[in-house]
């Protein structure tokens, strides 16, 4: 309960920060935030930790598929597949450079 009421005071101290900060201070983080979003630096350290993701998936399902065996149900076992092939196909969720 403790931790709920924390939250709740939490929520209504920014939202009324918030609004007398206005549209203009708002405009202004929103800026900054694409502007820090587009830095070269950044998307290169996005990329890389997705990479890094995904190469722990591998493991992890590589880990699972080696204890769990042909017990897996068989959607799950056709992922395990292709990713072990290295033929996922791409998802069109997470990172775009878009």
């Amino acid at each position: 309960m403790r931790y709920r009421l924390t939250f709740i005071v939490g929520a209504v101290v920014g939202y009324v920060l918030g609004a007398r900060a206005g549209r203009e201070r708002y405009e202004q983080l929103r800026a900054q935030a694409q502007k820090l979003a587009q830095n070269p630096a950044v998307r290169n350290t996005a990329e890389a930790a997705v990479l890094q993701g995904r190469k722990s998936a591998v493991k992890a399902a590589e880990t699972v598929s080696a204890k769990v065996g042909d017990h897996l149900p068989g959607p799950l076992a056709e992922k395990v597949r292709a990713l072990r092939n290295g033929s996922a196909p791409e998802d069109d969720w997470g990172t775009s450079n878009t």
